[in-house]
Parts: C-alpha cells; structure tokens; sequence
C-alpha cells in the first residue's frame, strides 16, 4: 500500500512592523497562531509553528493537501489579511505590505507572500531545516545550495556517501523572463555556476534527487516583489526549505554554507549589498541600516506530520566568527555609502525611485 505524503508548506509576508522595518508585533504573532490552530482543529493542518524573522510573520504548517493547494493558500492569505488589518489599527509600518491584491485568486504565488513547498513520504527519520531570511532577495540561497548540494569541500557525503555520490539535480529560474532549466551536477556544474552567479536575475528554486523517483528534496521561494509590483514595494525576504540526512547532505553540512556570510542584495531600502548574517531568533532583529540581512535556521523531526522542534541552529556559538566576520564586512561597506559595490548597480536599482530621478532629468542631460 502506498504511503501517504505530507507536505511542509512555508509561507511568509510582511504585513507591517514596529518600530520600522525591524520587527513583528507580539498581537500579529497571536493572531497568526489562533488562525492556524483553528485550522488545526478543522482538519485542515496537521501541525503548525508560527514565528517572526525581522519583519517578516513566517507560517510553517504540515498537512496531507499537496503544494499549491488552494485551502492551504486561502488560510495563509486569510491569516495575514487579519495581521495586517490588526497592524493597521496599530498604525505599524507597512501594513499589508506583501499583500499585493485587494482579494485572495485561488494562489498565493504572485500575490506578495513568498512560498516554499515541498510534498514527501517521511522516512523512518526525517529531519528538516528551515532557512528564513530577511533584508534580502531569493537569490540569496544560490551560493549555500550549491555549497550543500554539489560542493565537496562544503559536504563530505558527495564523496563519502555512495547515496550521494552521482549528485543532484538543480532547477534554476530566470526570473525576468520567467522561463525554467535543470541542470545535473557534477556533469553541469560549470555551466550552471555562469548562471546562478547573478543571483538578481538567475535563482536556484528546487533540487532533486537523482536516484528513485527523482524526488525535491531542497526549494526555495522565488517570488521577487519588484517584478510582480512592477515598483520597488520592500525586499522579498525569502524562505527555504532542506531535507537532511540518509542520502542527503548532514544537518551540519546543510549549516555550514552559512560559516561564511556571503554578500547579498537587499539591506536598507533594498539598494545595498551586505552580509548575511546567521543568527538565532533572539537577534533576527536587523537595526543598523535596516541590517545587515539576516537568516536563521529553524530545526524539526517530522513525525507523521507533526514538528517536533525547533531547534534554533544559528544560536549555537560556532556561529560567533561568522557574524563577527559580517559586522567586520557591515563596517566596510558602509564605508562606501552611496557607491557600488555597496549600492547596488544601476541595472538592480530599476525598481526603485532612480528611473522616477533620471526621468526628471532627462531633459537636463545634453550630448557630449
């Protein structure tokens, strides 16, 4: 008989914060909890673990109804819909800032929310981690994937393990022209890095088992605000999900990717690079600058749907160097204020007010 699946839904918005883009109000959190064990209690979700990243309310939730499932969607719509009608009463900032249509349409994808989705039949053991970051963009998870996945050095299981040894399957996004491709690695790798190395336009969205039935085994959320809103309307903040062990890369290969804050695009008003700085839930509070971009690393052991967890990985004092080594990276680049490489190049800045100055003075610009 065949085994039924569970699926690890993770949908995140920003529906408004205080004070500025800094944090998530304790009643939001609330309200979001009250929502999905209502849930719970219909049927609907089988388990469910609501938590705060930056200014980002992050939905974690396990129920039998596959990905891209409308029930599951509406409920998180509806949940932050009410967050952020309770944000506005409290005249928090950028209330319902995600929500980028007046009505829920069957989806969330497109809408605002990030979404990160993966659909499996447990294993006798299965642990995941969830990435969720803020004061960034989706392709802030290209660098780590390939690092967990495909990079030896990074993980020693593609050498040690025999499950593992063939490789991985990545599917990448070109998120302008919104067209998709795989790429199997070891054999592709090359040609995948040229792309998945600019990350503004190139994100790695899923990886895939090679062997069995081809399963998704890592996704990431790729909804970029800008190309939806068509305007600059915040960062995207996305979110991850990794499946661990058994043929998979280890917990700790899975964390050590993030040793090594790697730069990203986001920060203050979404026009800066920066570190990404691993921490624990107690400072996932980005303050200087709107920064520097955060990510944290949530732990659970699914057992028949339920979370048992978390465990708050990035808390652990291994993780001290790196943030020191992004405070020493934050310090540098803001040294440069508005100059590239810390301001992001002109190209990335398309959505912001830049086209609104340069056509005011467009008429002001004379041949040389």
């Amino acid at each position: 008989m065949e085994k039924e699946k569970i699926t690890l839904s993770v949908i995140k918005a920003d529906v408004g914060s205080y004070t500025g883009h800094s944090k998530v109000h304790p009643e939001l959190l609330d309200i979001a909890r009250a929502s999905l064990q209502e849930a719970c209690e219909q049927g609907i979700l089988i388990d469910y673990h609501v938590v705060a990243v930056g200014d980002d309310l992050e939905l974690i939730m396990t129920h039998q109804k596959g990905t891209d499932n409308s029930e599951i969607h509406k409920l998180a719509w509806d949940t932050f819909s009410r967050c952020a009608d309770k944000a506005k009463e409290l005249k928090l900032y950028g209330a319902g800032q995600d929500l980028l249509a007046d009505a829920f349409s069957g989806n969330v994808r497109g809408m605002g929310p990030g979404v990160a989705e993966l659909e499996f039949v447990e294993r006798g053991s299965e642990p995941v981690v969830v990435f969720m970051a803020d004061k960034t963009e989706p392709g802030a998870w290209n660098y780590p994937l390939f690092k967990m996945f495909a990079d030896p050095f990074n993980t020693a299981g593609l050498i040690i393990d025999p499950k593992m040894h063939k490789g991985f399957v990545f599917e990448v996004h070109n998120l302008k022209e919104k067209k998709k491709i795989l790429f199997s690695l070891p054999e592709d790798m090359y040609t995948m890095l040229t792309f998945i190395g600019a990350p503004s336009e190139y994100c790695i969205k899923a990886v895939y088992r090679k062997d069995g039935d081809g399963e998704r085994v890592a996704v990431s959320s790729t909804e970029k605000l800008a190309f939806v809103a068509g305007r600059y309307v915040g960062k995207d903040d996305p979110v991850c999900i990794v499946r661990c062990q058994s043929g998979l890369p280890a917990v700790g290969e899975v964390l050590e990717p993030f040793a090594t804050p790697h730069l990203v695009a986001g920060w203050m008003r979404g026009s800066h690079c920066g570190p990404l700085m691993p921490v624990g839930l107690a400072d996932a509070m980005p303050t200087r600058f709107d920064g520097p971009p955060r990510v944290v690393a949530l732990g659970f052991q699914l057992n028949h749907g339920k979370l048992v967890g978390p465990v708050d990985f990035f808390a652990d004092r291994a993780f001290d160097r790196a943030r020191e080594l992004a405070n020493r990276l934050a310090d540098y680049l803001r040294r440069l204020g508005p100059f590239e490489p810390h301001r992001l190049p002109s190209e990335q800045m398309e959505y912001t007010t830049l086209p609104v100055l340069l056509k005011e003075l467009d008429a002001k610009f004379t041949d040389i």
